[in-house]
């Protein structure tokens, strides 16, 4: 199976249980009527779609600069340090984070809120426990560099340059 159709699997499977299919079937998502006199609905969008073109981006730097997909079981063979990489380390998460969030405005559900906080505890966890570790090991001392110069969920202001 070619990458291209690997990457936009893994999306399906992956993101799109997260923030598509569990707030669509469990938190009331598939109800939701847009009200355009509503400004949280329109930051809700906002959220959802800049969410998924941030997520869209990501995914498809893995795939150009590190040869691989999102998912645990075919990452990329090269550190990703690229695209949105150079302001963050984890902006597949926070794009999620954006998208889920959104969707939280646009329903206006406290359940689906505490869904997003119990969802990042986990992935912090996931983030700390294994994949730095994982991403330490294979890519040494290119990683500890790019982890020094990049936060893991804060955003820089400029971009990172290499060697910096």
């Amino acid at each position: 199976m070619g990458l291209a159709l690997r990457s936009v699997l893994w999306a399906v499977l992956i993101p799109g249980l997260v923030a598509g299919y569990i707030p669509w079937r469990y938190f009331g998502l598939r109800s939701v009527v847009l009200d355009p006199g509503r400004p949280l609905h329109w930051a809700g969008l906002l959220g959802v779609g800049l969410g998924s073109t941030l997520l869209a981006a990501c995914i498809l730097q893995f795939a150009r600069s590190g040869r691989g997909t999102l998912s645990p079981l075919d990452p990329p063979s090269r550190l990703v340090i690229r695209g949105l990489y150079r302001y963050v380390r984890n902006p597949m998460y926070l794009s999620v984070t954006l998208i889920v969030l959104g969707e939280v405005l646009l329903i206006g559900s406290r359940n689906l809120f505490i869904y997003w906080v119990a969802w990042f505890v986990v992935v912090n966890l996931i983030v700390r426990v294994y994949e730095e570790p994982s991403l330490g090991r294979q890519f040494g001392v290119a990683y500890a560099e790019y982890a020094r110069a990049v936060g893991r969920w804060l955003p820089r202001l400029r971009p990172r340059r290499p060697g910096t």
